[in-house]
């Protein structure tokens, strides 16, 4: 019962990371012309956050595999809530601090995503681990989700944009007393079988060295790293994108059937038009979505593998190109069509959703346990380095060269729409990662059993 007891904790503040993470996409248009930012500039908003939070998570991944893990997260936990609330208070005079404040919530977060998988790894045995770990990354979507909703409900019915980031940081302090007092710090390896910690600490370098003769994880890390590039580009600038799409087609139209039913829905949570509650409509999607593509990909994994050793890399593929269509449909009817569109992006998004516990299952299963959290906390630094970091920035700098610096609603949309016709491209090269990691899988995970029991 402890060690389920631990899980929910974790989960709640894996939910908060992301809810966090996401209030500020919430609320991007206010935040836009609070401080005078252009896409670019918007873009790099997220950017700067992601580069703090890959920066350190192999310094906390390092770490982790050598001290106290809940220290070490109760700090981050904390460092990040302070960061949080202080950045809320930063003056419109200000961009570059307010910059500054986004980025040193990173650290914070860094330490927390690293290790967290980690300690669930050494709570239970590889059967229930799968299990526990897609409850833990079931947050991903909620929180994520609760962020555009919290973020972008906060600021409406307060007047105020940044009262919307004052939301997470008291949680998290609350959350640091149940670390403390609740969360075991079990051994390193327990669950698989090892009696004692190793006593020799391996170097940096070392490390590195072991990481790359392991396949797997390398075209595992390619592959998540593309879903992230993807991902990270829809979910900082879909909402933005639909609101240029409403303003631009007038719509929605109440003689549309699809659309009639969809406010009527809508309106059942909400006395808006629906364009009026696109952060709304959009954290509703992420969640949903979200949560029904964690559980296929869970699901989905824990079945097709009793039948085919190399189920999980193969789970992950199918997910991430049957998204390809449902991406590209999204963005092509966006004008034309908003509600279509919306479902569109829900398939999209609950398809992409399927390889978040697998890809993080796949790594501890082909790591040894006394080098899991600098495994993982590479696999952040590069997934978030060519991922979501740069995926932001990246599409806010073609949207902004399209438009060619013209202001008006349909230079906008057209600029932003061509530029996410990339994420397409970018979630295929991460399918046929995840399709070539299938050629190594088993030998990988019987190395490191061997590498674990060498007798």
């Amino acid at each position: 019962m402890e060690s389920y007891i631990s899980v929910l904790i974790l989960f709640l503040i894996n939910l908060l990371n992301y809810m966090d993470r996401f209030t500020i996409a919430g609320v991007l248009t206010k935040i836009e012309h609070y401080y005078g930012l252009n896409h670019s500039q918007s873009g790099l908003l997220q950017t700067a956050f992601i580069a703090c939070y890959m920066i350190f998570a192999p310094v906390f991944g390092y770490l982790g595999d050598r001290y106290n893990r809940k220290l070490i997260m109760i700090f981050g936990i904390v460092f990040w809530s302070l960061t949080t609330f202080f950045g809320s208070f930063v003056p419109k005079e200000y961009p570059i601090l307010f910059f500054v404040m986004r980025a040193l919530v990173g650290v914070g977060e860094a330490s927390y995503s690293t290790i967290a998988p980690t300690i669930i790894a050494d709570l239970f045995p590889p059967g229930i681990r799968s299990r526990m770990l897609g409850v833990f990354y079931f947050a991903i979507p909620v929180g994520s989700g609760m962020g555009y909703i919290v973020g972008s409900a906060v600021a409406e019915y307060t007047s105020n944009w940044k009262n919307a980031l004052r939301v997470t940081p008291g949680l998290g302090i609350v959350c640091t007393a149940l670390i403390y007092f609740l969360v075991r710090e079990p051994q390193r390896g327990e669950s698989d079988g090892m009696t004692e910690e190793p006593r020799e600490k391996t170097a940096v370098m070392e490390d590195i060295r072991y990481l790359l003769t392991v396949r797997t994880y390398i075209w595992t890390t390619i592959g998540f790293t593309c879903v992230c590039f993807a991902v990270g580009a829809l979910s900082w600038w879909a909402p933005t994108y639909m609101k240029y799409a409403y303003d631009v087609s007038n719509n929605p139209k109440t003689d549309d059937w699809f659309v009639f039913i969809y406010l009527v829905f809508i309106d059942i949570f909400t006395n808006y038009l629906i364009f009026l509650r696109i952060g709304l409509i959009f954290g509703i999607i992420a969640c949903v979505g979200g949560i029904i593509g964690v559980f296929m990909g869970m699901s989905g994994s824990q079945y097709y593998r009793q039948r085919n050793p190399r189920a999980d890399p193969l789970v992950c593929a199918v997910g991430v190109l049957t998204s390809v269509p449902f991406c590209f449909l999204t963005l092509v009817l966006a004008a034309k069509s908003p509600a279509f569109s919306w479902f569109f992006v829900f398939i999209a998004i609950t398809l992409l959703s399927t390889n978040w516990s697998v890809v993080a299952d796949i790594l501890l299963y082909v790591i040894t346990p006394n080098r899991r959290s600098f495994a993982q906390s590479l696999q952040i630094l590069m997934s978030h380095l060519f991922g979501d970091a740069s995926s932001p920035f990246v599409i806010g700098i073609i949207s902004d060269s399209l438009n060619g610096g013209v202001n008006t609603a349909a230079a906008k949309f057209s600029g932003l729409q061509y530029a996410l016709y990339v994420t397409p491209f970018v979630i295929v090269l991460g399918g046929f990662a995840f399709l070539y990691t299938s050629l190594f899988i088993v030998a990988d995970k019987e190395k490191c059993k061997s590498d674990t029991h060498p007798y």
